[in-house]
């Protein structure tokens, strides 16, 4: 598992991390010169905007890297390797799932940071207020950021799952089918149409709205750690499922 791991971080390191080391070159820049206070006003909003900006670009870059990731499992000549390694897909799988999020969670957190470093230090410029004291005095319960950050890597790795699990059943179930393309379309549609209403599990923690044929669903703190888990359930699900389709059916 760990080669595999190493294989495909390589597969989806390029051009990826190059952006990446110069973004955060770009954003180390500017931090530090903001720091020891060197750079005039209209200095930092131009730093701001292009860290803004940045954020896109690594965006596009990981959606490029990950795709690769992706392809290299299901068509050649990466497939070709992983059908001839005595590992079993499942482990495949998470080695690949894991070198995707290793590094989309580090470029985008790096990039995420940066931008909100520079934007407080713009703000602080306003109101007078050092910019390490504004942090401290804005970042709120630290039990919600937890929680915020488990919506999100839930939500992350539903859609990598959904994807993967789509791509296998095109490779497979609907391989050579004349309208497998449109079953597979249809079939992500039904996924996430079950995600959607999969929040009236959590009823007896939130309160159930209704609107025509349109449910609301409103949660608590303690309802959005549920959703988080019930999403991870769904999520693991769906690596299972596309694991034994994997294991016996991919065509390359």
């Amino acid at each position: 598992m760990k080669e595999q791991f190493k294989y495909a971080f390589r597969t989806g390191a390029s051009p990826r991390l190059f952006v990446f080391a110069v973004i955060l070159v770009m954003n180390l820049a500017f931090i530090i010169l903001d720091m020891i206070g060197i750079l005039p006003l209209p200095a930092i909003i131009t730093a701001v905007s292009l860290s803004g900006t940045a954020i896109a670009v690594m965006v596009a870059f990981n959606i490029v890297g990950d795709v690769s990731i992706i392809r290299s499992m299901f068509s050649n000549p990466g497939a070709v390797f992983y059908a001839l390694t005595p590992v079993s897909r499942k482990k495949t799988l998470i080695a690949n799932v894991l070198a995707m999020f290793v590094m989309d969670f580090v470029t985008m957190a790096a990039s995420i940071f940066s931008v909100v470093i520079l934007s407080v230090s713009l703000g602080s410029r306003y109101i007078g207020v050092g910019t390490w004291e504004m942090i401290r005095t804005n970042m709120g319960e630290p039990h919600y950021m937890l929680i915020y950050l488990a919506l999100f890597m839930a939500i992350y790795f539903l859609v990598i799952a959904i994807i993967m699990f789509c791509t296998a059943m095109r490779k497979s179930i609907f391989y050579n089918k004349p309208v497998g393309g449109l079953l597979t379309f249809l079939l992500a549609v039904g996924i996430f149409y079950i995600v959607s209403v999969s929040p009236l599990l959590l009823a007896p923690f939130a309160d159930v709205g209704r609107f025509m044929a349109f449910f609301t669903v409103t949660v608590g703190y303690l309802g959005m750690g549920l959703y988080a888990l019930l999403l991870l359930i769904i999520a693991a699900v769906l690596f299972v499922l596309t694991s034994n389709l994997f294991e016996r059916k991919i065509n390359i």
